[in-house]
């Protein structure tokens, strides 16, 4: 990382000092940092949005990878503001940029052509979710992985539980085509490290069920959740809690394999 690069980390606390609005995610040489900033956009409305920003080694000679989620705004409405964040980023000079990018946004208005798009995508986003559960071999890297897993969510609209115990389950939901990714994403980037400690990619990954959400469970995951187990009847309770009971008991049998 460069040395203006990790300057700009350091300072970022200082400024963004409430209660969870700064968070510093992941910091290695390989990868970059992942920061984490809870802010708001609309203007005076002061719509709360979380914003995930990737720095690469490579950064700020290269602009940020961003990601937006918010309980306040459609898929479309973030798909819009992360879109325009990243054409401002695109266009400032290549020198640290995050705090500006904030402040940018700050100001940004949520049009009334975001809510008209969010009305047109209501229908479509309820035809194309989907729900599929994924079986992971190991997660050693813990801190590494599930910093992947939720930044991987978050870029590709993905509402989610990583469920850890004997067996180590994701539930993604969202479309199709995104969760495909996301197992692409987990089949070809080294997420996690091998016995010997080298970095290693997923490539034991299973994908348990695929299939088009039902109306019981098409609003039981917000975010990306990570929950442990101890027990059997903890692993039910947990797909129940979440309306995915039938789902469940169709995994089931490969759970036992």
């Amino acid at each position: 990382m460069s040395e203006s690069a990790l300057e700009e980390v350091s300072v970022l606390p200082a400024i963004y000092c409430g209660d969870g609005e700064f968070q510093l995610i992941q910091q290695s040489a390989q990868d970059g940092l992942v920061v984490q900033i809870n802010s708001t956009v609309g203007g005076e409305r002061g719509l709360d949005v979380s914003l995930l920003f990737h720095l690469h080694p490579r950064y700020p000679s290269c602009p940020p990878d961003i990601s937006v989620s918010s309980t306040g705004l459609s898929k479309s409405q973030c798909h819009n503001i992360r879109q325009k964040l990243l054409d401002q980023a695109a266009v400032l000079p290549p020198e640290p940029m995050i705090h500006q990018l904030v402040e940018w946004l700050q100001g940004v208005e949520v049009t009334e052509d975001c809510r008209r798009g969010e009305e047109e995508v209501k229908e479509s986003d309820k035809e194309e979710d989907w729900t599929a559960v994924l079986s992971l071999d190991h997660i050693r890297s813990r801190n590494r992985y599930i910093g992947l897993l939720e930044r991987w969510s978050q870029q590709l609209h993905l509402t989610g539980r990583l469920l850890l115990g004997r067996s180590i389950l994701v539930i993604l939901q969202g479309a199709r085509p995104n969760i495909k990714e996301f197992c692409r994403l987990l089949k070809t980037v080294k997420v996690d490290v091998d016995s010997s400690g080298k970095k290693c990619k997923e490539r034991m990954m299973k994908v348990l069920i695929e299939t088009p959400s039902s109306s019981s469970c098409e609003h039981g995951l917000q975010g990306f959740i990570v929950k442990s187990y101890q027990s059997l009847p903890e692993l039910t309770a947990a797909f129940q809690e979440i309306n995915m009971t039938e789902i469940y008991q169709q995994i089931q049998p490969s759970l036992s394999d």
